[in-house]
């Protein structure tokens, strides 16, 4: 290679850099970064002068001046008086602290034993039905998708702010250390006064631990409490990750069949070690168990010993009406643990979530959370703190709330104007609505031949606990798609079925 590269050589290595959510600075000091540890730029190689690779690469002359700068601060660069920037030796390939790994070994003489995986795994995780979506969900037009961040409203302002002002250095001398068991101290409290009073739950800091989404909470719950004899009930149909995870610990994880409120209360339940409920908003139906089922099934759950895991995933987003209490609020005998979700009002990939439960259970909790991953990141934890305290998760669920009610409206009219042979079963809130197709109509069909129109959706069969689902079903999400799009959508989607409607 030349002392000096072309003109031509950094305008690529700028495109193999080139990423949108990134500044023009911020893509040169990686396009540095990247070649010098490639080995793309040679120990003491002289860079072009800021104005000449401003020129090369068409940008403002002071963009690179600011980079370099970053550059050679950090250690990539040297910087000499009236000779310009050099790559600094210490940091390429085969100097100072930047080394490439050793050459892989030879592969010794003599047959291969290949490893036996299959007949060492206890469990396989990847053979559960699960739900499934496109990894390129984000590219179709028309995303049908419940639980998916709709950027349009993602409150970008107010979460940068609270990123900022989490970086603070007396914040950064709180949530920087490794602190084991415990959780951000100001996070735990804002759950408990400002989060938890929303659903009628009064809970001390001994009381809740936080979690990395409310599915990571019911793993550790099925972990601690769960082995092959426990006797579960579950909502059929359910949420699926929730009976794989069960069905992971014990082989007597049993459906029981939902109606128009809920899970029934009956003497099904007798007998049971745990009953797994969403009673706000049964997933995936949406229904709303009604107060006096839930009064119900505490009072069985006293009677017959019983444990209640209640997942209050969508914490009852109600459109008309007030919310009824969740069913911990009613709990007066620690019968129920309560699972809750933070990031699903804001953005799934924070991954925030936690438990309330009884103090001796919390305890163990900690020390099961200490042995997977010791605690949620703890900068995550202050910013939501954050988030909270300044009144930006109230503005954000007022947001959130007015868009799903204007989004249902439109889907339901859309829905009985174009596709009138399906059935919607009623709800009063939520993301998403649970819909039967007509008799006769593959659910997993009609989703492959509405994504070829560019619409996603989820076929119902993964809610059922058995293979064979009771009919066509589909869990129509309005979460990640704008009111805008819904009726085109469904237009689509209704043309899709068509194809598929028996003939008489």
């Amino acid at each position: 290679m030349s002392q000096r590269l072309s003109a031509a050589m950094w305008t690529q290595l700028m495109q193999r850099s080139s990423r949108p959510n990134l500044s023009l600075q911020s893509q040169i000091r990686e396009m540095m970064v990247t070649a010098i540890l490639d080995g793309q730029l040679p120990s003491g190689v002289p860079l072009p002068s800021s104005r000449d690779l401003a020129e090369h690469l068409g940008v403002a002359r002071n963009t690179v001046v600011l980079a370099y700068q970053q550059l050679a601060e950090e250690g990539y660069l040297i910087s000499r008086q009236r000779s310009g920037h050099f790559v600094n030796p210490e940091m390429t390939p085969g100097n100072g602290a930047v080394r490439r790994g050793p050459a892989p070994p030879a592969r010794p003489p003599g047959p291969d034993r290949p490893v036996d995986w299959a007949g060492r795994l206890h469990l396989e995780p990847a053979a559960q039905r699960s739900i499934v979506k496109p990894a390129d969900w984000q590219s179709y037009p028309y995303p049908f998708l419940y639980g998916q961040l709709d950027a349009s409203l993602f409150p970008i302002a107010d979460w940068r702010e609270v990123c900022m002002k989490s970086l603070g250095v007396l914040d950064i001398r709180e949530w920087a250390p490794d602190r084991i068991t415990l959780d951000d101290d100001s996070l735990v409290q804002q759950i408990r006064t400002r989060v938890l009073p929303r659903r009628g739950v009064w809970a001390s800091a001994d009381e809740l631990i936080v979690t990395v989404g409310a599915q990571h909470a019911l793993y550790m719950l099925a972990d601690l409490l769960m082995r092959e004899n426990t006797r579960v009930a579950i909502e059929d149909p359910g949420y699926p990750d929730a009976r794989n995870i069960f069905a992971s610990r014990s082989s007597r994880v049993v459906p029981l069949a939902v109606d128009a409120d809920g899970l029934p209360v009956d003497e099904r339940l007798a007998g049971f070690d745990y009953v797994y409920a969403t009673p706000s908003h049964q997933c995936p139906t949406g229904v709303t168990m009604p107060l006096a089922r839930r009064e119900a099934l505490l009072a069985m759950a006293n009677d017959s010993d019983l444990v209640i895991i209640e997942d209050d995933f969508e914490s009852e987003n109600r459109f008309n009406g007030d919310p009824i209490p969740a069913l911990k609020s009613l709990d007066h005998n620690d019968r129920v643990i309560y699972v809750g979700s933070l990031s699903k009002s804001l953005a799934p990939g924070l991954r925030l979530g936690y438990i309330v439960g009884a103090p001796p259970l919390i305890a163990q909790l900690r020390a099961l959370r200490r042995l997977m991953l010791r605690h949620p990141t703890a900068f995550t934890q202050r910013a939501f703190a954050l988030f909270l305290s300044l009144g930006h998760h109230d503005a954000q669920l007022r947001r959130l709330a007015m868009a799903q009610r204007e989004r249902s409206a439109v889907l339901l009219q859309a829905l009985a104007q174009y596709a009138p042979a399906c059935q919607v079963t009623p709800t009063s809130g939520g993301g998403s609505m649970w819909v039967r197709l007509p008799d006769g109509v593959s659910a997993v069909e009609l989703a492959e031949r509405a994504m070829e129109r560019g619409v996603l959706i989820e076929p119902g069969d993964v809610f059922f606990a058995s293979d064979t689902a009771p009919g066509g079903y589909l869990r129509l999400g309005y979460q990640a798609i704008e009111a805008r799009s819904i009726e085109a959508g469904v237009k689509e989607l209704a043309a899709a079925l068509e194809g598929l409607m028996p003939r008489s």
